[in-house]
């Protein structure tokens, strides 16, 4: 059987899904009926659909079977006054945060420095992830100055928006003060929180929020699936 036989299946189903013949949330043949479909053995189906995993096309649920993943086509533009629901919104997407918890806790060495406070003090911190169109993309911690921003939880989880709960604490603006981005191998627990591939990489996004005239107000690190935000840098935007 010829070596490229697995490619053959992978391009007749990428077909389908650009197409539309295979619509986000709709599940895929059994690996029983694409072999048959195909004609190939049951190696070359699954590396089909573990390269259509790997680019975030396909969720390969155990137990459940094959979906067609809805892809958000997100553009993520970080400047002076980066927020996530304008950015999303303004391309059409639908931005839903859902809370993953809170506590009280001695800052680490990062956030301690980041946020200008003296080693073991107590900071907040409260994690999210983040749908766009339904499907995860991002989910991080949110660190602040427990004296500073007390009850932060209990009024994020009433008020739609970071800028909205500043401003209960009479903040009315804020700036990014610095972004920092890598690349990594994602952990077995992310790829299963963002419903992605295991050998899909993820973007770490430690970043920090301060004042206009540069007091540090937040620190925040956030996992994003890498197949599903690019990011362009606008240092200059207002």
């Amino acid at each position: 059987m010829p070596k490229d036989t697995w490619t053959k299946v992978r391009d007749s189903i990428a077909r389908d899904l650009e197409t539309g013949v295979l619509q986000p949330g709709a599940r895929l043949p059994t690996e029983l009926e694409l072999i048959e479909r195909f004609g190939v053995g049951r190696h070359s189906v699954r590396r089909a659909l573990a390269h259509l995993a790997r680019e975030g096309r396909l969720s390969i649920e155990q137990g459940r079977g094959t979906f067609v993943l809805p892809v958000p086509a997100i553009e993520y533009t970080i400047g002076r006054r980066t927020r996530l629901r304008k950015n999303l919104a303004a391309q059409g997407i639908d931005v839903a945060g859902e809370a993953m918890g809170s506590e009280c806790v001695a800052a680490s060495e990062a956030a301690a420095q980041a946020l200008g406070l003296a080693p073991g003090a107590d900071v907040i911190v409260t994690r999210r992830l983040t749908h766009a169109n339904g499907v995860p993309v991002s989910f991080g911690s949110l660190h602040h100055d427990a004296a500073r921003f007390p009850e932060f939880p209990a009024r994020r989880g009433v008020l739609s928006s970071v800028s909205e709960v500043y401003r209960s604490y009479g903040i009315e603006d804020y700036v990014r003060g610095s972004t920092e981005i890598h690349a990594r191998p994602a952990h077995a627990a992310e790829s299963a929180i963002l419903r992605q591939h295991g050998e899909m990489p993820v973007l770490v996004v430690r970043a920090i929020d301060t004042l206009c005239d540069g007091t540090p107000i937040a620190f925040s690190e956030v996992i994003w699936s890498a197949a599903r935000v690019r990011f362009s840098f606008a240092p200059d935007e207002e």
